[in-house]
């Protein structure tokens, strides 16, 4: 993980150069006005990893200046991830250091936090790790309060649980999400927030039926199913899969549909050029899709994608690298009114910045 200097009073200067950068790599496009969303100026990311140092007898972590993974910058204070780890994680090390059955090559630890306080942490090692290891850190679930995962070459080791339930507040409605270990979720829960609040309000009058692609664990695939008759969303992760569907029941939503396929699968199952036994009565014929979500790698979109999400009426597309955005709205707006523009801060601090597009076809 790179190293960004958190500075709470330079943050608006900061985001308003990151917006007239976007209005400049943007004029092209016939863009509305700028929707902005800010981040906290602090204790912003509910995720983190952290290359563990050994020093001699000393322990502490470091992160790396953008670009140079030689030089370990020493890390003993830490305002960007969210309260709950920052409290902890010094804490956690003073425990560590001194046990060898703890210590011995471990290289990194990650932490995974919810608004709410959980917290799962992640050692790991590049040694074989088992029942001694367990004996030795079974105590820090209850000294902290955590659940605790070990993982070394072909192993992982769960005390008692690989997940936390995140809970967001979106436009006064509660969703629960199931966060697995090692699987994406958005590090920035605030700003999640705001991203599924404004596809909310840009796709609430599209009607129809929504398909989606990438859908993860259903970041956003659970709340924008209010909006529509009928989700129908994909993902590849057999992880993501799970917690799409485990998180779907729990929130108690009964219009989507997840299935585990790339969406190029479906693509060819909608437009009747593929059968597969996934989609066995479901019905799809009966739907009417008049909007796509596509919540791509950083890669963005390859063609043939591009040519499949221009078919649909309404295109809301999240992007996580505006590069290939940008890429993708050339051939897209082709066909597509860009309706509604918007950034998020996901990563304050950084050059780093999401965008959110809503289009029409003309």
């Amino acid at each position: 993980m790179p190293l960004p200097k958190v500075e709470p009073a330079q943050y608006e200067s900061q985001l308003a150069r990151k917006r007239e950068r976007i209005a400049r790599d943007f004029a092209e496009f016939e863009l509305p006005d700028i929707d902005l969303y800010r981040s906290p100026t602090s204790h912003y990311r509910m995720r983190a990893e952290f290359r563990v140092w050994h020093d001699g007898d000393d322990l502490y972590y470091v992160m790396f200046e953008p670009g140079d993974k030689r030089a370990p910058v020493r890390i003993d204070e830490c305002p960007m991830v969210s309260k709950r780890i920052e409290s902890m994680m010094f804490e956690l090390l003073d425990v560590i250091r001194p046990d060898p059955r703890l210590r011995f090559k471990l290289f990194q630890i990650d932490f995974l936090s919810t608004l709410s306080g959980e917290l799962l942490v992640s050692l790991l090692y590049h040694r074989p790790i088992g029942d001694e290891w367990i004996e030795a850190v079974r105590p820090l679930r209850e000294q902290f309060g955590i659940d605790i995962i070990g993982r070394s070459r072909k192993n992982k080791i769960v005390l008692d649980t690989d997940f936390v339930i995140e809970k967001l507040d979106i436009d006064g409605r509660e969703y629960s999400y199931k966060q697995t270990e090692n699987s994406f979720t958005q590090p920035n829960a605030e700003v999640c927030r705001q991203m599924i609040h404004w596809a909310l309000d840009a796709s609430k009058d599209a009607g129809g039926d929504l398909v989606e692609f990438y859908c993860g664990n259903g970041n956003f695939t659970l709340p924008l199913a209010q909006n529509f008759r009928r989700v129908v969303a994909t993902e590849i992760s057999k992880e993501s899969v799970r917690s799409a569907r485990f998180n779907i029941e729990q929130n108690g939503i009964d219009n989507i549909d997840v299935l585990r396929m790339p969406s190029e699968d479906l693509s060819l199952v909608l437009k009747g050029r593929k059968e597969t036994r996934k989609v066995q009565g479901l019905a799809l014929e009966e739907c009417d899709f008049t909007t796509v979500l596509v919540d791509p790698p950083r890669a963005g979109l390859d063609d043939e994608t591009v040519s499949q999400v221009v078919e649909y009426q309404h295109i809301l597309y999240i992007s996580c690298n505006p590069e290939t955005l940008r890429e993708n709205l050339r051939e897209i707006t082709k066909t597509h009114q860009i309706e509604r523009f918007a950034i998020f801060d996901q990563f304050p601090y950084t050059d780093h910045l999401e965008c959110g597009v809503y289009l029409t076809r003309r």
